[in-house]
């Protein structure tokens, strides 16, 4: 029932369109039933045994009422103009009515289009939001590619399976209502008939459809796992060419992609199921239905006609389609259902890195940065232990120590990418959880040793996050990164697209746009992830120059690998397990001949 009400509530916001939509159902199956209708003087002007009716008798609505005046006007056209025209006055009034029943549906089709539409985009909207709300350790706790198939295939899956399905949900059982409470006025007992056999067919196509979910469900994480290796498999094929390993990534794939093939072919083996079993039911309901009328019939029983049974299997016969309609929605709700399970997964989890309510705005900086007493594990082992550091502004910090030493850790607590439970952050004597978090990052720029670049153009990557920049500021922070010359040498200069992550640029040039973007951004908090760690030695020459510009009157923490970008800086930390071990200038620490040196001595050394 869950999965149904989650339906439920993302249909709600469009609760008037899908009211209309009903109506129109309802005045197609209105319109249809009146087509029928003729049926039954026709086939009487055709058997030569119509009735005159002398009389009509006052409108209500009920079919004695509304068949006795058709058949009193049609008597009419008998008498006067002959059976012939009859039979051409039945037989427009049989199109005139199926035009409205047709148009009727096109209607409610009409005006279903954007409740569909509507649902599927509120879906991926929801979705994306809550993507770009979760904390980061969220992501490396799921494969990429399950992700992307949850955003693409499932939500697809939702909007094929359950929201195209709405129509026939809301029309099918309208339909067979409408029809059965008109075969019970014609025949009770035959009627019967029918309404024993729904539990039975119920049961089974329940049943089935159950199994169809799990399936589904199973199905849906099985294409998520092959987008992952698709997903990696473009990310790494540098990597898988230069080691010769493209038969092995390929049987890889194979494997997982036939135990996919297989796993669909049953899911789809049982939706198919659906339409076969249902016009099965119902054609062995109608040969029953034969049998017994037919004898009422030949027995010649007062209330059933020749005309008047061939007109109760016309109307039976219409309850086959919706009827199939319905246990095809049933299973393909199942389906979409399971999807809709593994996108609710994503909205339902949990924010962990949240603002409070009273949460205090923060403009400026202008005291100091401290860390006290700080701890914090991702899940079990501690990464950082017992942290103090004091960063005053205007100061550089520089962090050192071998890979695994917290560096990184310890820099992303800042800007509160993750939330520490031991210990406190403060700047300017205020702990960063009581700050609005928008205005603690626009405190903070950042430049990572992988420059994080989008398939756009060299001007909106400068310009990422500052779209209100003038073309004169995104320059002047491009000259400012050493950018400005190697931009003008580019196709179409600032406008030229740079590809997939920066494929386009060097890795000099790529880390030369996030320095630009950094410093458009013109934060007063610096924090530099090993920006030179990857580079050449010409291309980290610029680099570090465009650097030492970025860093000016401003307050910066460097994780560095290289110690000759930080013998300048105010205050060296050196980090071991997670704890300081050692901090001061570089002459200082060269004298303490602890692990700094040891570090050094090996970087002088080679």
């Amino acid at each position: 029932m869950k999965g149904y009400k989650k339906i439920l509530e993302y249909i709600f916001p469009y609760w008037g369109k899908g009211l209309t939509s009903i109506l129109f159902a309802l005045l197609a199956t209105v319109f249809s039933l009146f087509s029928f209708t003729g049926v039954i003087p026709f086939l009487g002007i055709l058997f030569k045994n119509q009735p005159i009716i002398e009389n009509p008798v006052p409108f209500e609505f009920s079919s004695e009422a509304i068949m006795h005046n058709l058949n009193y006007y049609l008597s009419q056209i008998i008498l006067t103009q002959g059976e012939r025209a009859a039979l051409l006055t039945v037989s427009i009034m049989v199109i005139i009515f199926v035009l409205l029943k047709t148009s009727m549906q096109y209607a409610s089709n009409y005006v279903m289009a954007p409740l569909r539409n509507g649902v599927v985009r509120d879906i991926r909207n929801k979705l994306n939001q809550k993507i770009l709300g979760l904390q980061l350790s969220y992501f490396t706790d799921e494969r990429k590619g399950d992700i992307i198939s949850r955003m693409t295939s499932d939500v697809q899956e939702v909007e094929t399976s359950v929201v195209r399905s709405l129509n026939n949900a809301i029309k099918a059982p309208i339909t067979i209502i409408i029809y059965l409470i008109v075969l019970f006025t014609i025949s009770p007992f035959l009627t019967l008939f029918v309404l024993l056999l729904l539990p039975i067919t119920g049961g089974v196509i329940g049943r089935i459809g159950k199994s169809l979910r799990r399936k589904s469900e199973k199905g849906q994480s099985q294409l998520g796992l092959i987008l992952s290796y698709i997903e990696e498999t473009l990310f790494g094929l540098r990597i898988i060419k230069a080691f010769n390993t493209e038969d092995i990534i390929h049987e890889r794939f194979i494997k997982e992609n036939n135990s996919y093939t297989r796993l669909m072919n049953r899911i789809w083996r049982r939706k198919d199921l659906a339409g076969p079993f249902s016009e099965f039911m119902a054609t062995a309901v109608i040969v029953i239905i034969m049998w017994y009328g037919g004898s009422m019939v030949l027995n010649q029983h007062p209330i059933m006609s020749p005309q008047t049974f061939i007109f109760y299997l016309v109307v039976f016969s219409q309850i086959i389609t919706p009827s199939k309609d319905l246990s095809t929605v049933y299973y393909n709700v199942q389906r979409g259902l399971a999807s809709l399970d593994r996108i609710e997964a994503i909205l339902d989890a949990n924010i962990k890195i949240t603002e409070k309510p009273d949460a205090k705005p923060k403009k400026d900086f202008h005291d100091c940065i401290e860390y006290k007493n700080v701890s914090f594990k991702y899940i079990e082992d501690y990464v950082l232990k017992d942290i103090n550091l004091t960063i005053n502004k205007g100061q550089t910090v520089a962090l050192v120590g071998q890979s695994g030493s917290g560096k990184s850790t310890l820099v992303d607590l800042l800007p509160r990418f993750y939330d520490i439970k031991e210990g406190e952050i403060k700047i300017d004597g205020i702990n960063i959880q009581d700050l609005k978090i928008l205005d603690l990052r626009n405190l903070m720029g950042i430049v990572s040793q992988e420059s994080i670049l989008f398939n756009d153009t060299i001007y909106n990557n400068i310009a990422f996050g500052m779209e209100t920049a003038s073309e004169e500021e995104i320059i002047a922070a491009a000259k400012v990164a050493n950018a400005h010359e190697f931009i003008l040498q580019t196709e179409h200069g600032y406008q030229t697209n740079i590809g997939d992550r920066g494929s386009k640029l060097s890795g000099g040039q790529r880390q030369r746009i996030s320095i630009a973007r950094a410093v458009l951004k013109n934060p007063p908090i610096m924090i530099l992830d090993e920006a030179t760690s990857s580079l050449d030695t010409e291309s980290e020459k610029l680099v570090q120059d465009a650097l030492f510009k970025l860093m000016e009157n401003r307050t910066s923490i460097v994780i560095a690998h290289r110690l000759s970008t930080v013998r300048n800086a105010d205050e060296i930390c050196v980090l071991q397990e997670g704890k300081i071990i050692e901090r001061g200038k570089h002459d200082e620490l060269i004298e303490l001949k602890g692990i700094y040196k040891k570090l050094h001595d090996l970087q002088s050394f080679a």
